[in-house]
């Protein structure tokens, strides 16, 4: 699987893969169809785990795969910052480099690129738009404020810290309070 296309404002996804790859043919095999079936599951509130050697990660840059591993490691139901994704792969202060990476993200929903946020609960930018973005937190169980902050009900966000060693990456899971809020 080369890419995952998703729609925006200004044009649908049936748009941009005719774009895209102007030959393609409405065809499907097992495989895709499978996939397909994990991503509605998802999107329904599914914990599923898709199969990475399906996507051709071989198209992104070396330093595009660190950061589509890093936040593909993030569990459902949790974000990470853009910044603490930086510093999980190496990269101090690679908050822009970081959120670069995930807008091109090719595999989006597949390797789930909305749940890094900036580090002042921000949702920050997605190839799909604020509004899915924020529909995909809602569907973990994220609250987003008027503001466009993530939130929970009762008002701790869970934030993903990473810590390299021997090139094998250890996760641990935190609550941080949120001391205000908006509603």
């Amino acid at each position: 699987m080369y890419r995952i296309i998703l729609s925006n404002k200004q044009i649908s996804a049936f748009k941009l893969v005719q774009n895209t790859f102007p030959t393609a043919c409405q065809l499907s095999n097992p495989i895709i169809l499978n996939f397909a079936k994990l991503i509605q599951g998802f999107l329904s509130g599914q914990a599923v785990e898709f199969d990475l050697k399906l996507l051709a990660l071989e198209t992104c840059s070396e330093f595009q795969r660190r950061v589509l591993f890093a936040e593909y490691g993030i569990p459902r139901g949790w974000v990470s910052t853009y910044g603490r994704i930086g510093k999980q792969i190496g990269v101090n202060n690679g908050v822009r480099a970081v959120g670069s990476a995930l807008a091109r993200n090719p595999f989006p929903i597949v390797i789930p690129c909305h749940q890094a946020i900036r580090s002042d609960y921000k949702l920050g930018g997605y190839q799909g738009g604020i509004g899915m973005k924020s529909a995909l937190l809602k569907n973990e169980g994220f609250k987003i404020s008027k503001s466009v902050k993530v939130i929970t009900k009762d008002f701790t966000i869970n934030i993903i810290h990473f810590l390299k060693v021997n090139n094998f990456y250890y996760t641990y899971l935190f609550n941080y309070s949120i001391i205000k809020t908006e509603s």
